[in-house]
């Protein structure tokens, strides 16, 4: 009689974790990803010149009055080549765009951006993602919009997609 409900004890845990499961679809929690940075000053950094064409860039740029996106990307990153056409709708808008360029080498940069674009002002090689971690940002490509003052006022987690271009250029024009 007592291993009659051990019979039944793997039933019941299959029911119980789908339950779980169900419950978790019908009631998803919010996934939107917060930076922690919103609102601080821009880590302090000097990177190497990145691309053969493109000065290096150093985070004191930013501080100069004027406000600017700052774009993470890897010329082996897949959904980088994917959002440079919305970058260089940007940079025609005239929204000036820097970059960071993530565990990558010049040769390798500067044949990304021969096919698919340069909007950038500025590109700076950051070998061991340093800044990229400094910067909170968790993965490649990641688009952060840093104030005149050098203040991180937004962050757009992946790639940019036509649709975003707009909310961006209104986020770029109400930070000046």
């Amino acid at each position: 009689m007592k291993s009659g409900w051990l019979l039944w004890l793997p039933l019941a845990l299959f029911a119980a974790l789908g339950a779980l499961f169900l419950g978790g679809l019908l009631h998803p929690e919010e996934r939107v990803i917060t930076s922690k940075m919103i609102g601080k000053p821009l880590p302090a950094f000097t990177l190497p010149q990145a691309a053969s064409d493109r000065p290096a860039l150093v985070s004191a740029e930013f501080a100069q009055g004027k406000p600017r996106l700052l774009n993470i990307f890897a010329s082996w990153c897949v959904p980088c080549a994917a959002e440079s056409p919305q970058l260089m709708a940007l940079a025609q808008a005239g929204v000036p765009i820097d970059g960071i360029a993530i565990r990558d080498a010049r040769e390798d940069v500067d044949a990304f951006l021969a096919r698919w674009g340069n909007p950038y002002s500025h590109i700076g090689l950051d070998a061991r993602s340093s800044v990229q971690i400094a910067l909170g940002s968790s993965g490649v490509p990641e688009t952060f919009l840093i104030d005149g003052q050098g203040r991180i006022v937004f962050q757009h987690v992946g790639d940019i997609r036509a649709e975003d271009v707009p909310g961006i250029i209104a986020k770029w024009k109400a930070a000046q």
